[in-house]
């Protein structure tokens, strides 16, 4: 028997309403499912915001009495079957009743950090928070609109940006206090909605600078590693004699110049700003289920079969692999000594590591599901690997799939010159095929990645 008694609706009509605030929510995001922008006016966030005050005044109710304790327990269940729907945003995945007591201040929040901010629909956001607070009050309070107005700009002048280490909120939407609130308080809570919007858009701004900080940072480094490596580059030219053998047969070491250039080289991809923001694309979608980012690449696929696009979908997927261990495999590189040795001791020591296995549990089960899916995807474009970065590929290919056995066949194919695949090298100003230099350059970030022993063994390239 149903335990449902909340007489003003039912569980299956609070649920449609629920099903109703999780489509203005994505919405809310910035874009219809299409992947069309979506435009809002002042109108319709208007009536979101009635419509998540609606669900708030609910909550309200139904947590206020015991008589609904039981009518409480079921719409949390209600809520939960929906959350755990596969084909539910990962965004919302926590929503719940603690949530929906502040639905108000949820919609507010998406519609805020809607990116990009667009003029027209800041003003629409703007328009409909004043009037809501005004609509809101318009009865108990006989003050005019620029009355309202006077009180938002006299208490956001007396709310300052919290501290960006934590943000707490100044006021709530939803923390009306029970007894008699002060003078400030009172003007604080009759404009509420545009209080919140103020303070909200003030912190996303302090964000915004920050973020635009760090990409400058980002973007000296990154051009300074840029032309370390070409200087490198150029360095290495002047002290390497063109190989007229297997490079693999000779006993020259690798000269220091070589191995920096290397080095900058792959650290200058790393860093580079086009590779954060695939690092980070990469983790909002493998955070989803499996399905949801096996339909996204298959649409790609299936729409474009461009070989950038095509190359893009297994370098986003390689960055899958290692975005949980980003930090560690900068640090890596960085800490990466010049070493007096020869290409093919490199070589052997990668297929010693390889030969000595992987352990079972340092596989991480996303990862599995990505090597999988990106096995089956370069079953006949294995070439793709030879277009992208040698460390991506060194770094995020473990050594337990078929993947990389595939890869080091091939590589070994070349090293033997009984190879299928090429790749011009920029490292000539001719740009002429350099086989060798790239192959070495492989073979070396594969030893940087495997070759290093206990400390990859024991767990750090486990996620």
């Amino acid at each position: 028997m149903s335990g449902w008694s909340y007489p003003d609706a039912s569980l299956q009509d609070l649920v449609k309403m629920v099903k109703g605030f999780i489509d203005m929510l994505i919405l809310a995001s910035g874009y219809q499912s299409s992947g069309r922008v979506a435009h809002w006016d002042s109108h319709n966030i208007t009536k979101a915001l009635q419509w998540a005050l609606f669900l708030q005044h609910v909550l309200r109710d139904l947590s206020s009495s015991d008589d609904y304790k039981e009518s409480l327990k079921e719409l949390d269940a209600a809520l939960c079957e929906l959350t755990a729907n596969p084909y539910l945003p990962q965004g919302l995945a926590h929503l719940s009743l603690k949530v929906l007591s502040r639905a108000s201040e949820f919609m507010l929040e998406h519609l805020i950090s809607v990116f990009p901010l667009r003029d027209e629909h800041l003003k629409a956001l703007l328009t409909a928070n004043v009037e809501m607070d005004y609509h809101t009050h318009q009865n108990t309070d006989s003050r005019s609109l620029n009355g309202i107005f006077e009180t938002l700009m006299c208490s956001t002048s007396k709310n300052p940006v919290p501290n960006e280490r934590n943000f707490p909120r100044e006021e709530s939407l939803n923390s009306l206090p029970n007894s008699s609130p002060s003078g400030q308080a009172v003007d604080s809570i009759r404009c509420g909605f545009s209080l919140f919007t103020a303070q909200a858009l003030e912190r996303r701004q302090l964000t915004v600078s920050l973020i635009s900080s760090a990409e400058t940072g980002l973007n000296i480094l990154s051009s300074g590693l840029r032309d370390l490596y070409e200087r490198e580059d150029n360095n290495a030219l002047n002290v390497n004699v063109k190989h007229t053998t297997n490079f693999m047969t000779e006993e020259r070491p690798i000269g220091s110049a070589v191995w920096n250039s290397w080095k900058s080289r792959s650290l200058s991809y790393l860093l580079d700003k086009r590779t954060i923001r695939l690092v980070s694309g990469a983790s909002l979608l493998f955070s989803a289920p499996k399905s949801q980012w096996i339909q996204v690449f298959q649409r790609i696929d299936i729409s474009s079969q461009l070989e950038d696009s095509l190359r893009e979908i297994v370098e986003l997927t390689l960055l899958g692999c290692v975005v949980d261990r980003w930090s560690f495999l900068i640090d890596r590189l960085i800490l990466t000594s010049y070493e007096f040795v020869t290409t093919s001791r490199l070589y052997n020591e990668v297929h010693n590591y390889v030969q000595r296995g992987c352990r079972e549990e340092i596989i991480n089960s996303k990862e599995k599901g990505i090597i999988e899916y990106l096995e089956g995807f370069l079953h006949n474009r294995l070439y793709l690997l030879w277009e992208l970065s040698p460390v991506l590929a060194a770094f995020a290919i473990p050594s337990w799939s078929n993947l990389f056995r595939k890869y080091l066949t091939e590589l070994d194919g070349q090293v033997t010159g009984d190879f299928s695949l090429t790749r011009s090298c920029s490292s000539t100003n001719e740009r002429k095929e350099h086989r060798e230099c790239d192959l070495a350059e492989r073979i070396w970030c594969l030893h940087v990645c495997h070759g290093g022993g206990s400390d990859v063994e024991s767990g750090s390239f486990s996620a």
